[in-house]
């Protein structure tokens, strides 16, 4: 991955998609953040719209 100015990342809007693997689901963004693996796939896209509401320090 190569890095990004991190003035950058808080112009750049995070898009949030669901991955399943086998019986979990995940979500994961495109600035590279992965949540954590759930067998609750509604879990996992409360992960994906907290991280995407997130505000950027």
């Amino acid at each position: 991955m190569i890095p990004q100015d991190p003035s950058a990342d808080a112009l750049t809007p995070h898009v949030t998609t669901t991955v399943e693997r086998g019986s979990f689901a995940l979500a994961r963004c495109t600035c590279g953040w992965s949540g954590p693996a759930r067998r609750s796939r509604d879990r996992a896209r409360a992960d994906a719209r907290t991280h995407a509401h997130a505000p950027t320090a």
